[in-house]
């Protein structure tokens, strides 16, 4: 698979990314999507914003990237919360399922396509932060193959119908902890900025043979609620924005958090970003595939997340 993609053809002609999952994970008819999103929207009103912080401004969520008829409800509870006059640019960070990143990678689009409407690619942000040296580019096959960010397109197309706003798209690597540092640290600015919005894709713990990961503690009663207890465990660290104690809990336990590093570079821009101190995360849903009952079960779990800040930017 090329990677990489030349900076005079990136800079070129307009280059749509198509919905390679659509059809299969969630559904490619523009009418049954957008009644499938619009019950579930319905069904996570009135949000959380609107009652813990009322004018607080919503900065960041973190939503779940599996089919829609797995953790769509979950996601529903995210983009409740969006109001989309007030959203102008939105950061979408996803882990990289398919190839081997070391760092992050911005799109080659122009356009990223779903049933429910295109989205425009914000080249003139993404031209920016490839001058920074730090980001490498993602070729056209590669982020269409790559699920983590295209699940949440049909969300955001949905919820910002009728209002300006662009794009952009970041693929994260298997990055260090120095890394995520600097990543943070160079997004942060558009986390500061008013009208951007950043969205962090990743499902929580894969469990079972297949996904080669089953830790059990049977203090907590049977699997499934001891996978709830690990993570939540992890849930409330990110609450508590506190990317280092994340990552000594994933050392420890290697939860399978599949978007634990786009999680943790989103850490980073929160304590990076001079909001910071009045910035919160608050999880608002959590879900589960299924109950493991036995060590033959599996199963992966989702859990949705806002960030918002007290302060009015």
């Amino acid at each position: 698979v090329v990677f990489l993609q030349s900076l005079a053809d990136a800079t070129m002609a307009t280059k749509v990314r198509r919905p390679l999952h659509a059809g299969s994970w969630y559904s490619d008819d523009r009418d049954e999507l957008e009644r499938q999103l619009a019950s579930f929207l319905a069904s996570a009103q009135p949000g959380t914003l609107k009652t813990v912080a009322p004018s607080g401004t919503l900065k960041a969520l973190i939503g779940p990237h599996a089919g829609y008829s797995y953790s769509g409800k979950t996601a529903a509870y995210g983009y409740v919360d969006i109001d989309p006059a007030q959203v102008t640019k939105i950061f979408l960070l996803g882990p990289s399922h398919h190839v081997y990143l070391d760092g992050c990678a911005l799109s080659s689009a122009t356009t990223y396509r779903t049933p429910v409407g295109d989205i425009e690619v914000d080249t003139a942000t993404c031209a920016k932060l490839r001058e920074s040296g730090h980001f490498q580019q993602m070729s056209l096959q590669v982020d269409e193959e790559e699920h983590s960010l295209e699940m949440h397109l049909p969300y955001i197309a949905h919820v910002m119908k009728g209002h300006p706003f662009t794009l952009v798209p970041i693929m994260v690597g298997a990055i260090n902890a120095k890394s995520e540092r600097l990543y943070g640290s160079l997004l942060s600015e558009y986390f500061d900025a008013p009208g951007h919005l950043f969205i962090v894709s990743s499902d929580f713990c894969h469990w079972g043979a297949r996904f080669r990961y089953t830790f059990y503690d049977k203090s907590q009663g049977q699997i499934w609620n001891s996978i709830e207890k690990l993570d939540k465990m992890g849930m409330s660290l990110i609450e508590k924005k506190s990317a280092e104690d994340f990552r000594e809990y994933l050392e420890e336990y290697e939860n399978t958090i599949c978007g634990r590093h786009p999680i943790s570079v989103f850490l980073q821009v929160v304590n990076h970003s001079k909001t910071a101190e009045t910035s919160e995360v608050k999880f608002v849903h959590y879900a589960q595939s299924s109950k493991c009952k036995s060590m033959s079960d599996s199963s992966v779990s989702y859990a949705s997340a806002i960030c918002f800040s007290s302060k009015s930017n």
